[in-house]
């Protein structure tokens, strides 16, 4: 039987070689291993990182792992990488998303209907930057097409699963609010989320 140590060992360069969010149930069948066991180990490891203070991290993205960087070092990875033009989502794009990531599963009806205006490319634009997809249909008449977040939002915002969205009363609320009193620029964190890059 594989012992321990070699397994955390072995999960421990899985990440680093995967590179993005490595499910935990791909790792635990190459060990034919309980699932369980295999996500007490991937927690073992993050907080055997976290205890060391270590410049590399091992984040949770929905029941995945991922190696990333220790965000107390951003400066000197800044300082280190060449800049690169980072594009940011519209004002319109944050706030479709925003709904989307609280309201959902949710129709382009319902997005349309609290926003007071069109949004369907705004929604196309969301899918092909793999933010938002399609989350089935609704049973409503049509049967409209229903819209989610992706593992890619969560990975985007840091967020371990959509629990830990920060607490809003009423998302419509807080947009038409912000329509009425517009930024320069709208980030999500004016409407209870840290701002995304893509």
């Amino acid at each position: 039987m594989t012992s321990k140590k070699t397994i955390k060992s072995a999960f421990e360069s899985m990440l680093f070689v995967w590179g993005e969010p490595l499910d935990v149930k791909v790792a635990a069948e190459i060990f034919n291993m309980n699932w369980k066991d295999a996500y007490d180990y991937f927690k073992e490891l993050q907080k055997e990182y976290e205890k060391d203070g270590r410049g590399i991290q091992i984040r949770e993205i929905d029941k995945s792992f991922q190696l990333c960087t220790n965000p107390i070092n951003s400066e000197y990875i800044e300082r280190l990488c060449t800049p690169v033009k980072e594009k940011k989502l519209s004002q319109s794009a944050l706030e479709v998303l925003a709904i989307i990531a609280y309201k959902q599963p949710v129709t382009k009806g319902e997005i349309e209907s609290i926003r007071g205006i069109k949004c369907e490319r705004v929604i196309e634009g969301l899918v092909k930057k793999d933010l938002v997809t399609e989350a089935g249909r609704s049973s409503g008449i049509g049967r409209p097409i229903l819209y989610g977040t992706t593992p890619a939002f969560l990975k985007h915002f840091g967020f371990k699963d959509l629990r830990e969205l920060p607490d809003i009363d009423d998302i419509g609320s807080v947009v038409h609010e912000e329509e009425e009193d517009p930024p320069d620029s709208l980030d999500l964190q004016q409407i209870s989320i840290d701002f995304i890059k893509v």
